[in-house]
């Protein structure tokens, strides 16, 4: 199913990953943004790496069996980015398992609209909360999570294997 969804005279559609063409798709992007985005945070190889194990059209694949959805969004003719989400029944929870926007295409509202749309979603099903990990050195994106509502629940430091780890934060949002 496709959506389409305009706030603050932003415009975006949003497509649900499902064809394999999708996931290539997907996994083009990822590459694009996170290399973009992240080698300057993390380094150019914890992002090969994370790539592959997160990122790649297998690991993907794998993800979304496993009930991770994700979405593309697309502006006009561009694809600007992609998000996950999964969602918790049991728990009242979604984690917001992963938002990227390709740099030229930041601060324009796109995810403030796409917040938007996830907590639409949360209505919709009677969850209780927004939870996601964000890179510690991220300050951009915590700032926006901050900015949104979101509280700093402490750290969340993961290993990884490949000598890597993930050093994050625990960021939550209260719902309704």
């Amino acid at each position: 199913m496709n959506y389409d969804i305009t706030v603050m005279n932003v415009k975006e559609e949003i497509f649900k990953v499902k064809s394999k063409i999708d996931i290539k798709v997907l996994s083009d992007l990822a590459d694009e943004i996170w290399r973009e985005h992240f080698i300057p945070i993390i380094g150019e190889d914890q992002v090969a790496y994370m790539l592959k194990k997160f990122q790649s059209i297998e690991a993907l694949n794998t993800q979304i069996n496993n009930g991770v959805d994700y979405y593309i969004i697309k502006q006009s003719t561009n694809k600007v980015g992609y998000f996950a989400i999964k969602i918790n029944s049991q728990m009242k929870n979604l984690q917001l398992s992963k938002i990227y926007i390709k740099s030229k295409f930041r601060r324009k509202g796109i995810t403030s609209n796409i917040l938007i749309y996830i907590e639409n979603i949360c209505q919709k099903l009677h969850l209780k909360k927004i939870w996601l990990v964000v890179n510690k050195y991220n300050t951009i994106a915590i700032n926006a999570y901050l900015k949104y509502g979101f509280q700093n629940k402490g750290e969340n430091i993961q290993n990884i294997g490949g000598g890597f780890i993930m050093d994050d934060y625990l960021m939550e949002k209260e719902l309704f």
